[in-house]
């Protein structure tokens, strides 16, 4: 079951262009050329998959002049868009990227072939589609051909920051994509690797803890709301960890959850934890995690004016909400939550055998 993000919990200003050079100093991207894949990503191909990616990035990179992370990042929020989003953008079987582009604009609105594969009449009707394999046809079936069209389109602003930015939005037309796109990008490049699917349960093992599924319970404070996640019930100070890479997007006060934290990660899912009693002081907006890191400490922050405490009993509220583009879904993290502590369970009993 899925739900829109109340806007109680967690706020979001309403940006224009005009904002995306704020947006470039908030997320302090630099250009580091770094070859990356979608290394999480269950294989769609043959075993050499992923090298198959990582030499159309290359490609791409080098035919419209972006490094290759960046070609990646475009190509990585393509898809997890086309994920939220399936029976509307949908991919075909052994894609290797996740460009969709519909074939009304691929063509041309106008255009009385929406198949067409043709550069000249494409670009005659207005359409966006472009050669980008050098076969001579403008091919929507063809990865090289769609990956092409959206790096070229964005990269005929420049390649700087800024230009890259104005890109984004100029493809797009929406902040929350160049948004989006710069964040993983500088994820990405950071990191320096591809592979940045590990997770980690968001409380010690070896703390005591309990939690259960209470997705969709009532809500009464503040009015009538259902629960939007899953409370772990921990005691004061136990430290709360980040579940996965990503980028810290918000950091304060929010009268429903108290002092909470927001992290976006790379398949776009927002990681919200709240009630906290405080946070790791080193950490600001704009900073990347890894799974493990402590990003604050279990307290009963919350239900009332910032510092108020001790409404209800320690614990961490965990939600994550899903970005379909222009809003964002809440779903219930409770099968994750089990997921990820089986796995660092399973991870531990092996290193003690060693």
């Amino acid at each position: 079951m899925l739900r829109r993000r109340q806007s109680g919990e967690h706020r979001r200003c309403r940006l224009g262009k005009a904002a995306v050079t704020g947006i470039l100093a908030f997320l302090c991207l630099s250009t580091l050329s770094v070859p990356f894949v979608h290394g999480d990503e269950k294989p769609k191909t043959a075993p050499n998959g992923a090298e198959t990616v990582r030499r159309l990035y290359e490609k791409v990179g080098r035919s419209v002049g972006l490094p290759p992370h960046l070609v990646a990042a475009i190509d990585r929020y393509e898809l997890t868009i086309s994920r939220a989003r399936r029976k509307t953008r949908p991919l075909a079987l052994n894609a290797l990227t996740g460009i969709y582009i519909p074939d009304t604009r691929w063509a041309g609105e106008l255009n009385p072939d929406p198949g067409d594969t043709v550069p000249v009449s494409i670009r005659f009707f207005g359409g966006i589609g472009r050669d980008g394999s050098g076969d001579g046809i403008a091919d929507r079936r063809n990865d090289v051909d769609l990956l092409y069209t959206v790096a070229s389109r964005v990269r005929e602003y420049g390649s700087g920051n800024d230009d890259f930015a104005i890109g984004l939005w100029e493809y797009y037309h929406n902040i929350r994509a160049v948004q989006r796109v710069m964040q993983f990008a500088k994820l990405y490049e950071a990191f320096g690797k591809s592979d940045l699917s590990k997770h980690a349960f968001p409380l010690p093992l070896n703390s005591n803890y309990t939690y259960r599924s209470t997705w969709g319970y009532s809500r009464s404070w503040g009015g009538y709301r259902i629960h939007e996640g899953t409370d772990l019930f921990a005691g004061y100070g136990v430290p709360v960890r980040s579940t996965s890479y990503g980028i810290v997007e918000l950091k304060g006060w929010n009268k429903f959850g108290g002092w909470r934290i927001g992290i976006r990660d790379l398949d776009n899912l927002y990681h919200y934890y709240a009630h906290l009693s405080g946070y790791n002081k080193s950490l600001k907006v704009g900073d990347l995690v890894r799974p493990g890191d402590v990003i604050g400490w279990v307290g009963s922050s919350g239900y009332g004016r910032p510092g108020t405490q001790g409404k209800f009993p320690p614990h961490l509220h965990y939600g994550i909400y899903r970005d379909r583009g222009m809003v964002e879904w809440a779903f219930d993290p409770f099968p994750l939550l089990k997921q990820w502590e089986r796995e660092e369970q399973k991870a531990l009993r092996m290193n003690r055998k060693r």
